[in-house]
């Protein structure tokens, strides 16, 4: 249950954060039943007094063609890897921008490097949840660091806790992320008891993992769900996928933790590797041996063509889980 105050103050807070003026003009391609198209897209446009062009779908070519009569754009990690394959995309065709914001689901440090040295621009990237409108931004002025959120907007505090005491950690500590603020939704309709679940001394139990580093910025490990717990020890997927990504060959990868008769969880490795990559399931695993503690290394490694996405392009780790459940026999 979404409040208009809840709402409004989102929308402001973004507006303050983006420097979003009533000359601005937003490229809008995002689908209107997310939260990131409905409210942060419009609501940001509405309140700073701008324009916008709505289009029915996202269309690089279009796209591309916009740009020039534009000065922003919302997209999800996918617009931007499309909008990589076009020799349209060029430091020229972008002048016009000042502002490219990705979110929805993690952008690739790779996608991020690539579109700096292809346009000039560097992505900001943003973190929120559909209870919440948008909690966390990279800065407008000063970097913007790939894989990372950025930090809270204002009015909304944030804080990382251990998941099982509800203890506050220190900086760069991992645990569950909380956050309290005028964004944060009443609760959910007619769920009484789930609503109470969610909550813990006020604050809103975000279900994302994640850790402060020591200049502030915010970054996001994965969901509590998406743990993987393997003999004993937790293993953060973002940690092992962040080490997979940056081997020579490999366009993305995703961990995930499956049923294993000695571990519990096995580490699994999901990979994507580039079409002319001479790469093999032991390849990978030499390449990652000492980058990697052995308890968070993979058991296995899998190849695929493509990782399944939803329609916002968040990769569907539960998918994976299932198709792969009796890999070690469990």
């Amino acid at each position: 249950m979404l409040t208009h105050a809840n709402l409004a103050s989102n929308a402001q807070a973004l507006v303050e954060t983006w420097r979003f003026t009533g000359d601005d003009v937003l490229i809008h391609a995002l689908p209107i039943f997310h939260t990131h198209g409905l409210f942060v897209a419009i609501n940001v446009t509405l309140a700073a007094g701008a324009s916008m062009i709505f289009l029915p779908k996202f269309d690089p070519e279009r796209i591309l063609s916009l740009m020039g009569r534009a000065s922003v754009l919302m997209g999800v990690p996918t617009f931007y890897v499309r909008l990589l394959k076009s020799s349209e995309l060029t430091p020229e065709a972008a002048a016009g921008m000042r502002l490219f914001i990705s979110g929805s689901a993690p952008l690739l440090a790779e996608t991020h490097r690539e579109w700096r040295a292809r346009t000039g621009h560097a992505i900001l990237e943003r973190y929120g949840m559909t209870e919440t409108g948008m909690n966390t931004s990279n800065p407008y002025e000063g970097e913007r660091l790939a894989g990372t959120v950025g930090f809270p907007l204002p009015g909304v505090e944030l804080r990382v806790v251990a998941p099982e005491s509800g203890e506050v950690l220190g900086t760069g500590e991992i645990g569950m992320i909380e956050v309290r603020g005028p964004n944060v939704f009443k609760g959910y309709w007619r769920l009484p008891e789930k609503t109470a679940a969610e909550f813990h001394d006020g604050w809103f139990v975000t279900g994302d993992l994640g850790l402060i580093g020591p200049d502030g910025y915010v970054q996001i490990v994965g969901r509590g769900k998406d743990l993987v717990i393997s003999g004993g020890y937790n293993v953060y997927p973002k940690e092992v996928e962040t080490e997979i990504d940056a081997l020579p060959g490999i366009i993305e990868s995703a961990v995930i933790g499956l049923p294993h008769p000695d571990f519990g969880e096995g580490v699994t490795a999901i990979v994507v590797a580039r079409p002319d990559a001479a790469l093999d399931e032991q390849a990978v695993l030499e390449a990652l041996e000492g980058r990697l503690a052995r308890y968070k290394s993979p058991k296995r490694v899998i190849f695929l063509d493509d990782l399944p996405r939803n329609t916002m392009g968040k990769v569907q780790k539960n998918l994976l889980r299932e198709q792969y459940r009796g890999l070690y026999g469990g």
